[in-house]
Parts: structure tokens; sequence; C-alpha cells
């Protein structure tokens, strides 16, 4: 790597046929890489292949001749909608699977992965959507997880400690303690260390799903700085997101899976149209289909809430929901807007301020109070905090109002089998069979599942945290179609989301949040993308405004 006066700047081919990156290293000394380039990568060459390759499950052919190919020093869009076998194939990169046919082949050599630890010994590393940290253990024990600094048998903690915050400081993250337990980090936290642990192997190509989802705006910014360092140092990245914008700014060429198949291959990112490549995932060519509004007004007052704060949280924040009403909050991550829906659930305590379902107030901390108020709720970490992912999708639908089927110790499970179905056939669950575990099923139809749930008791409001994070454009678009049912029915609807068309598509009225306080209040009609952007990141001068 050479050094020299002046602002210099590296080349990297994507292989696409589009303008190589441009990566500036800045003046003087060039700072040090994120990870040191195996000396036999050259930027261009293809690190990956895969060829008809086919994974078949009890009653599922997941993956039925896919076809992908990355090249060393580019960013790899994976798109298809929840079900389309994009995480099977992640788990046939990361070792976890094995195909049943077809053929990888990893750096030019037919290769089988026997296990995880030998794809991350090839060069491949894994960052899933549902990050597998150890809570328990610290972020260097979680970064060096596997492969911690040793002598004569015994672990190294000083040097494992110096490597983690090296390795966090070239993220952008020095503020993160080696010995903090991860279980005390948030959400972006622990994301920047499963992105430590892959950077502390000699990692060729880095998955990665769904990598913002749990991430601000400046994180996102942050991320796509670190993917271009590890680009530029001829490290591939297999990338995969919903989220078209994303998909413009930092990928090179695209491949759409569908129903286990691929249906488009090394497309370039940028310039491939929106309308093909969701019509290539979907069929349809629209990226959002939200229902129409109804005319008519909204019902009496279900939920108010009057200056509810948690210290550290959110401070002062009143609201109201009626019946038949749909209520978006919009939101950076880290506003409050999650642990404010959690307080009015009861799942957390508020240090003030009251909550009243149908002016009857609710008692404060308890979610058995909120729920037999009228209250669901669907939270934003599906798999950790709503569904028993060892259980069946039926026991999972029928949960909250488990005690309709149980009589004198017994449950009637077919009762419970059948009333599951038909939730499963309200929301188009697929694969529709109510016995299988609910852990087999994609994210989007898990999420089905939560808010199937609710259906089945006397819910008269529902909470949506991040109702569509990690759904596909098509379950998306059926997602609102039930939300919309549901306020038709007269159920009110309280939703957060990261989402700034989600919000202003779907519901009737607006708050937007900022640093745990409400920064305005109007129809959604009234207020436009760049309004609420321009409130969430940055404020504005309607700040304070009246709503």
């Amino acid at each position: 790597m050479s050094t020299g006066a002046g602002s210099e700047s590296r080349r990297v081919s994507s292989g696409s046929g589009s303008q190589p990156r441009r990566v500036s290293t800045g003046s003087g000394s060039e700072p040090r890489p994120l990870v040191d380039a195996p000396a036999d990568t050259v930027p261009g060459d293809v690190v990956l292949r895969l060829t008809d390759v086919v994974k078949t499950f009890p009653g599922v052919r997941a993956l039925d001749g896919v076809q992908l190919e990355v090249r060393a020093g580019e960013v790899h869009c994976l798109l298809g909608q929840n079900g389309a076998g994009k995480s099977t194939l992640i788990k046939v990169l990361a070792g976890v699977h094995r195909p049943d046919s077809g053929q990888v082949w990893w750096r030019g050599e037919p290769t089988t992965f026997a296990n995880p630890q030998a794809a991350m010994r090839a060069g491949i590393a894994t960052i899933y959507q549902e990050l597998d940290l150890v809570e328990d253990l610290s972020v260097a024990e979680n970064a060096f997880l596997g492969h911690e600094p040793r002598r004569l048998g015994f672990v190294r903690r000083g040097l494992t400690a110096r490597r983690t915050r090296e390795i966090l400081g070239r993220l952008g993250h020095p503020e993160i303690p080696p010995g903090r337990m991860v279980r005390a980090l948030p959400a972006a936290g622990k994301q920047i260390v499963s992105m430590a642990r892959a950077l502390s192997h000699q990692a060729r190509l880095i998955v990665m799903d769904e990598p913002s989802a749990v991430l601000a705006h400046d994180e996102v910014g942050n991320l796509f700085r670190i993917i271009r360092e590890l680009t530029a140092q001829g490290i591939a990245v297999i990338y995969i997101s919903h989220r078209m914008e994303e998909i413009r700014e930092i990928g090179d060429r695209v491949t759409v899976l569908k129903d286990g198949r691929t249906t488009a291959a090394n497309l370039p990112a940028r310039e491939t149209p929106t309308r093909d490549l969701v019509n290539r995932m979907t069929g349809r060519t629209i990226e959002y289909v939200f229902p129409e509004r109804p005319d008519t007004a909204p019902g009496a007052e279900l939920l108010r809430v009057d200056g509810l704060a948690r210290a550290g949280e959110f401070a002062d924040v009143s609201l109201t929901v009626r019946a038949g009403e749909i209520v978006g909050i919009a939101g950076l991550v880290g506003s409050g807007r999650s642990e404010l829906m959690e307080t009015i659930f009861g799942a957390r305590r508020p240090d003030a301020g009251t909550v009243r379902m149908a002016g009857r107030p609710v008692r404060p901390g308890s979610v058995g109070a909120a729920v037999r108020a009228g209250m669901g709720m669907a939270p934003e970490e599906r798999k950790s905090q709503a569904l028993l992912l060892g259980e069946p999708i039926f026991r999972n639908v029928t949960l909250a109002t488990f005690g309709r089927y149980a009589r004198f110790g017994f449950t009637d499970a077919d009762r419970e089998r059948a009333e599951a179905d038909r939730i499963a056939d309200v929301l188009d669950l697929r694969p529709k069979d109510v016995r299988r575990p609910v852990r087999t099923l994609s994210g989007g139809n898990q999420q089905k599942v939560v808010v199937g749930r609710w259906l089945l008791g006397d819910t008269r409001l529902l909470l949506l945290d991040e109702p569509t994070r990690g759904v596909d454009v098509g379950a998306r678009a059926e997602l609102y179609q039930v939300i919309r049912q549901l306020a038709a029915r007269g159920v009110g609807v309280l939703l957060v989301s990261s989402e700034v068309p989600e919000v202003l598509g779907l519901a009737d009225r607006v708050l937007v949040m900022r640093e745990g306080r409400v920064v305005r209040e109007a129809p959604a009609g009234e207020l436009d993308e760049n309004t609420v952007l321009d409130l969430v990141m940055a404020g504005s001068l309607l700040e304070g405004a009246p709503a």
C-alpha cells in the first residue's frame, strides 16, 4: 500500500461492468485497513459460484436450482421475498446446511462445508439478521468466540481485549468497552459486535442479512463506510436488504430469488429499475401497496396516554387512539418509540403519567392488566419476545387465548388447530400446515402468526412495533391489508415503523418522535417524507409548531 502527499484514491473493480468504486484514503499516511487482505485476493475474480443448488426439507423445496456468482471486491445484493430461499442459501454458505445436489465452488474449488467452523476457517463470515451473540459473554469474548488468543492453553484476555478494542475503533465505535456484557448493549451496539466478530477472522466473503434493520440513520452511513473499506481491500460482501434505496447506494450487482429459484442474476444495482426488481421478486411492479383510507370518521376514544415518561427514554408523551383509527409513530432507533409502546402495554413501568383504555385507568407495569383491558402487542423482536419457536404454529396462534381451549386440566388440540386454520386462511399463511414448528416459517409468515394471535381475542387496541421489519414486499402488502381490515372492524391501531413511507401510507394520523419527545402531530395527509425525515434527524423550524 503506497503513501504520499495530497489526496489519493484506490480503484477497485466491481466486476459488474459499472464504474469502479473509488475509496478515498485521505492525505498523508493511509489508515490501517479494517482487515488484512489475503495476498491471493484479486478484485474482480470470482470467489463464490453456486450452480444448480438444491436443498429440500420435509414438504418444502427451499432451494430449487439456485445460481449465484460473487466476485472479490464487490457488494452483491441478494433480493427475494420471505420464503424465497435467502435464509436457506445463507445457511448453505455458512455450513449449517449441506445442499442435496448442485455444486458450491469456493475460490475455484468444489466445496462442501461440514459445519459453520469450517466455513469460517475457509474465510466466509456470516452476520445474521437475528444476531447469534452470547448475551452473557463480554464484547471481547463474543468477538473472538471459538478462536481466542491462547498461550499454553490459557486464554490471553488482555490481548483479546486489545484486539477487540482495535477492531471496534476501526468500525468507528471506540466507545464500546470490550469488557461490557453484550446483553447490556442496545440493538445497534450488538450489530457492531457481530461485525467485529466477522472482522476478527481472515474473511474473504462477509454475508450480511438485513444489517441495517436495527440501525439509526447515522449508523447506516457508518455501516456503508465499513463495507466500502472492506471491498476496497478485495473482500466480497453479500448484502441482503428489502430497502431499495440501500441497494442503490451500496450495491454493485443484484441476484433475485423467488420460490427457491434464481429469477435474475448479476443485474446492475444502480441502473436496474425498481419496478423490474420488484416484479422479479413478486410478479408485481410496485414496492408499497397501501389500502385506501376510509372516508368514515373514527369512533370513540379507546386509548388515552397523558404525560407518560421514563427517565432516559422518553418524557411527557401524550396521545390518543380512537376506534377504527391507525396512529403511526415515526422516529429513529433510540428516539424512545419502542420503549413508549412497551410502557403502554405494561412491559415497562412508567416514572410518570397515566394510560387509560375506554376511560378506565390501566394498572402501570402490568401486561396482564393491559391484555384484560383489550390491548394486544406485536413486539419488534418477534423471535425472542413473541414466539415459542419450538412449538407448532397453532399453539403460537392460540397463546393469548389459551384458556378457551383448556378444561379440567386438558386442552382441546383439535379446536386449537381448527381456530388456527381459520386464522391461517385469513392471513394467507404459507405453508398453511399449522402443525409445523413456527421456527420453520419465514420472517413475514412468523409476523403473521403474531398478528393473527390477537384476531382470536377480544382485542380492541393493537400495538405494532416494526410490523414489517425483515418482511418482504408481498407479505408486507398483505400485512397492510390485515391491519386496515382490523381498523375497519373498529380495532384501534398504534404502530411504530422505521419506514417513513409506511407510516405515512398506512396511518391516519402521525406522531413524530425525536430524543424521547413528540415533536409533531398531524394527519398523515398533511405530512410528506422530507418533512418527517427533517424532524426526526436534524430538527426543523416546524418543531413545536401547532399540529
